[in-house]
């Protein structure tokens, strides 16, 4: 991925207030085919100093009292993005009180790609945020896990926000 262009900017479409659309696989890496559906909101504000930004995740339909929440930080040494999700129910932590592991990448011709390592129920896994279908009042996002190392992908959940006015 070409990273010559990246900045700090790069979430910049991304502030302000959203309507999420979520479509979520119920169970992820077992073969099950069944996803659910449910709202949420989201608010986007830039972190000072051109440090990054960070965004709200609210489905109080779904679950009600959790919150979620992106930290994404970028870094004018590599040019990358790394991204951390939190949430009222882990903290986002580890085992150790660390912040679990982000995942990290850019944008290239209007697509973000984000990986990491990672491990579900003690499993090793791969993991990738995509950004896409970016407009001044829409974006798509994508999480999908990858039990051999990105051979194959299973898209596990998908968010389409609209720009709430």
């Amino acid at each position: 991925m070409n990273n010559d262009n990246a900045s700090a900017n790069d979430f910049d479409y991304f502030i302000g207030h959203w309507h999420i659309k979520n479509t979520r696989l119920k169970q992820r890496l077992v073969g099950c085919t069944e996803w659910e559906t449910f709202d949420a909101t989201g608010h986007a504000r830039k972190l000072p100093g051109q440090i990054g930004n960070y965004d709200d995740f609210i489905a109080e339909k779904w679950r009600p009292g959790f919150v979620g929440m992106s930290f994404r930080v970028f870094s004018p040494e590599t040019k990358k993005w790394s991204i951390y999700w939190l949430d009222n129910a882990t903290g986002g932590l580890d085992a150790h009180g660390h912040l679990t592991v982000p995942v990290v990448g850019g944008f290239s011709d209007g697509v973000g790609i984000f990986e990491s390592d990672d491990n579900l129920n003690g499993r090793a896994i791969r993991v990738r945020y995509k950004w896409s279908n970016i407009t001044a009042d829409t974006a798509r996002w994508e999480q999908a896990f990858s039990p051999d190392a990105g051979v194959t992908w299973e898209c596990n959940w998908v968010m389409e926000h609209t720009r709430a006015r």
